[in-house]
């Protein structure tokens, strides 16, 4: 009986793994491109070995649009972590530029709804680091925007970084 239990477990989670790779895998297959401008970033920390920092000008549009809310004295840095929608306008080459924090308004042409999180009192999107292969930082020093997918949900996934032209910088594959 243990033996079955077991292998229905595994079994379970296989296929929740798996399907979470499918729907990662429609996400870029399917998902429209935006891109968002990078936001300088302290020189230190634009590369850390294997991975570039990111931050996002769009974030610092959002942040401040947001309600303040009062500063926290303790340890607890994060108390008012927080999940949001801002609603962007993407321009010939899909890059996209704050109008508005969404209230549940109907989209209208050329907008796209993205997600965002609140945390550390910074806004977030899908990932604050940029991960390459080893040697290769050179080819992203002038990296200008974040190249994301962003799906009906307003789901985004980091899939590429592009140079000033919106243009993405390819991947060395040797």
């Amino acid at each position: 009986m243990y033996k079955k239990i077991v292998f229905i477990s595994l079994v379970l989670v296989l296929a929740l793994v798996n399907w979470s790779i499918y729907q990662k895998e429609q996400h870029i297959k399917k998902g429209m491109v935006v891109f968002l401008k990078l936001a300088p970033v302290d020189p230190r920390s634009l590369m850390q070995g294997d991975y570039m920092a990111l931050r996002f000008a769009l974030a610092e549009k959002i942040y401040d649009t947001l309600p303040k809310q009062k500063e926290y004295k303790s340890w607890q840095h994060n108390v008012d972590a927080t999940n949001g929608y801002v609603v962007v306008h993407l321009d010939e080459k899909h890059v996209a530029s704050f109008m508005h924090l969404y209230q549940g308004e109907p989209l209208k042409e050329h907008e796209v709804l993205m997600e965002y999180r609140v945390r550390g009192g910074a806004v977030k999107f899908a990932t604050n680091a940029y991960f390459f292969e080893e040697g290769t930082a050179k080819r992203y020093e002038n990296a200008k925007y974040g190249e994301f997918r962003v799906n009906k949900k307003g789901e985004l996934l980091l899939v590429a970084m592009a140079d000033k032209e919106a243009k993405s910088i390819p991947v060395l594959t040797e």
